[in-house]
């Protein structure tokens, strides 16, 4: 196993959290592939840089935190990036319910707000596309228009 290739493996990883996926693809720019990869990514497990579930959460928390994606958006991208089911479930369960549908509400308060149209119809329609553009579910969304027009 070559210590610099290794050592690069280790810093990318400290940097940030990543899948093993990214790993790989690294390691592969960097010339490395096949069972020397393979155990480059096992060293890096055994020794705490690479932790998929880790990644998997951290990802979620952050991106429903800052970003206000929707579970439906995260999944997606978790999905994308080659996270296994598991880390998934275990990911999707960082994001609290009732925080969920506030982040929800807020959203949707200030888009609606931003709204210039008088038909009613076609503004509720452009709630609706924004919301599911974030990644939300569609009756979720719908409860929480009921909400702002309570």
């Amino acid at each position: 196993m070559d210590k610099t290739i290794l050592k690069k493996a280790a810093n990318f990883c400290a940097y940030q959290e990543r899948t093993q996926r990214e790993v790989k693809e690294r390691l592969e720019e960097w010339g490395t592939w096949g069972d020397e990869a393979d155990e480059i990514v096992v060293w890096l497990i055994e020794n705490n840089y690479l932790n998929e579930e880790r990644f998997a959460k951290t990802f979620a928390g952050s991106k429903f935190r800052v970003k206000h994606w929707g579970r439906l958006k995260i999944r997606q991208e978790l999905k994308l990036r080659g996270v296994s089911p598991y880390c998934l479930q275990e990911a999707m369960k960082e994001i609290d319910d009732e925080a969920y549908f506030d982040t929800l509400v807020q959203l949707l308060t200030r888009k609606k707000s931003e709204i210039k149209e008088s038909n009613a119809l076609i503004a509720k329609q452009k709630l609706v596309r924004y919301a599911l553009g974030k990644g939300y579910e569609q009756d979720l969304i719908f409860e929480a228009i009921a909400t702002l027009n309570e």
